[in-house]
């Protein structure tokens, strides 16, 4: 009698093991249920992780069915995602993060998936443009609202300039970043890679280059919305889960992640070897991106970029709960 009643509680304790399996998070493939996620997306370097775990079927592993939306820069892909045509902006640079903080959007980061240097300033030589101070009183073009925006003023601030003395032309296309400075619409222009080089290549020895950024790192985040992340905090983990195991493939097969971010965003190989190790494509949360997004506020605030006066504080806009449950090392934030 004791022995069939041990049997008997052995193959319960067995059921309710099993049951566990198949609910628990990234399991939902086992019963057949794949959730579905919109991820918008903007043609840059930084959302190299996104198209290895595409690649690699890792989303689908993870039992998400991937949308994607693309949009032409990081500041229109995170628009786009508080507009509720995405859940997730994925390769969004942390200077139009700030600037939508300002205008108290409900949003979260929940992830950094490139830390990066690849904006420049590319100038037109027969304009007299050699040197920095030439470009006083010159026709300079960049996207408003963009980080090219924000490094172009740092770039001028550590120049001993400022972003007021030269005319600042809104240039708000891929094909623009290109052409205008290549027909000489205007005389400058800062922008990111890979635009920067196809400009550069277009004027040739016409062409004088200065890279924008100083050293200073800018952030590839992943964000979302406050609403979405309170409703689906699994699907974001399952989808960061999905990063995290694209950022091991990217470590064991370097030369295969290159030639899948390579064909993807329609690069040329050389620019692939030349632009990667200026990335470091890596899951993270940490201080220093606070500290970077304060500098950009104080930035904003001082060129009138904003009627507030006052930094916020952008811990609030950290979500870090996602991470933590998939790399949890990845996570430094002070609170």
């Amino acid at each position: 009698m004791i022995r069939g009643q041990q049997l008997s509680r052995s193959k319960t304790i067995a059921v309710l093991v099993a049951a566990i399996l198949l609910l628990s998070p990234g399991m939902s493939s086992c019963t057949g249920r794949t959730d579905s996620i919109v991820v918008a997306w903007s043609p840059f370097e930084s959302t190299a992780l996104l198209w290895i775990a595409e690649d690699q079927h890792l989303f689908s592993r993870n039992s998400l069915n991937i949308t994607l939306r693309k949009y032409d820069t990081g500041a229109g892909a995170l628009d786009g995602m508080l507009k509720g045509e995405a859940d997730i902006a994925m390769g969004v640079a942390e200077f139009p993060v700030v600037g939508r903080v300002f205008r108290k959007e409900k949003m979260r980061i929940i992830g950094n998936a490139d830390k990066a240097e690849f904006i420049y300033l590319i100038g037109r030589k027969d304009r007299g443009i050699e040197a920095v101070s030439d470009l006083k009183g010159k026709r300079v073009g960049t996207t408003f609202g963009t980080v090219a925006h924000f490094y172009l003023g740092r770039f001028f601030n550590l120049n001993g300039m400022d972003i007021q003395d030269v005319t600042l032309v809104d240039v708000k296309t891929p094909e623009e970043w290109v052409n205008a400075v290549a027909k000489g619409d205007i005389d400058a222009i800062a922008t990111a890679q890979p635009y920067a080089s196809l400009a550069k290549d277009r004027l040739g020895a016409n062409a004088v280059v200065w890279p924008a950024q100083s050293g200073q790192l800018l952030y590839g985040l992943i964000a979302s919305s406050d609403q979405w992340i309170t409703k689906h905090p699994e699907l974001a983990s399952r989808f960061l889960k999905s990063v995290a195991q694209a950022e091991e493939y990217l470590i064991r097969n370097p030369a295969e992640a290159k030639t899948i971010v390579q064909k993807r965003l329609n690069l040329d190989a050389a620019y692939v070897e030349a632009f990667w190790p200026q990335n470091q494509f890596s899951l993270s949360l940490d201080q220093a991106l606070i500290l970077a997004m304060e500098d950009e506020a104080r930035w904003m605030i001082s060129n009138n970029l904003t009627t507030e006066k006052r930094v916020p504080d952008f811990l609030d806009y950290i979500y870090e709960n996602a991470l933590k449950a998939v790399k949890p090392g990845a996570v430094n934030i002070i609170r």
